[in-house]
């Protein structure tokens, strides 16, 4: 029997995360069946979870991602790119990632799951925070800065799952920019 390749598994696993995001962003938690991963991904239930324990981690990882995706958007473009990305970001994913929130209130082992991940995100954080500094007020702690542009953004996000009208997200970077900009 062949040997897969690391570069294989890496695939299949992207593979399996872009279907059940697709899967959660259309049902929600409760409805991404495991039929309907199957269906979606194209792969059996055993070969999806050779990758992921189970639903709850499988959908640990989707959120994980895609936080990471757009903590590396901010990071690599700026806030107002990141607002731009939430602004395009489709509303049924985004209201998942709500739902993750509100599990993390509810679901004690759901909690623990993502605490693990913010547990080893705390390595980056000093760095991601350094990288940071140089575009924003010195005359406040870096922490209570990024919580309130977390804030905004958060909130942006929000507008968008209940398809609110969104601000015009110049006069918005104008309003951010004043408020969190060296003086």
């Amino acid at each position: 029997m062949p040997k897969v390749t690391d570069e294989h598994k890496e695939a299949r696993r992207e593979q399996i995360l872009a279907a059940a995001q697709r899967v959660f962003a259309r049902h929600g938690f409760e409805g991404a069946t495991v039929s309907r991963l199957e269906g979606e991904t194209g792969l059996s239930r055993g070969a999806i979870f050779s990758y992921f324990e189970n639903k709850d981690d499988l959908f640990v990882a989707v959120v994980a991602q895609s936080s990471d995706r757009l903590v590396a958007i901010w990071m690599e473009r700026g806030f107002q790119a990141l607002l731009e990305a939430i602004a395009h970001e489709d509303p049924d994913w985004l209201a998942v990632q709500l739902e993750a929130t509100r599990r993390v209130r509810t679901d004690a082992g759901f909690r623990a799951r993502l605490g693990r991940l913010e547990e080893e995100a705390k390595a980056l954080r000093e760095e991601r925070l350094a990288r940071l500094r140089p575009g924003l007020r010195d005359d406040l702690p870096i922490e209570s800065v990024v919580m309130f542009l977390n804030f905004v953004a958060n909130a942006f996000a929000f507008a968008r799952v209940i398809e609110d009208k969104l601000p015009d997200l110049d006069v918005l970077m104008e309003l951010v920019e004043t408020g969190v900009a060296p003086r």
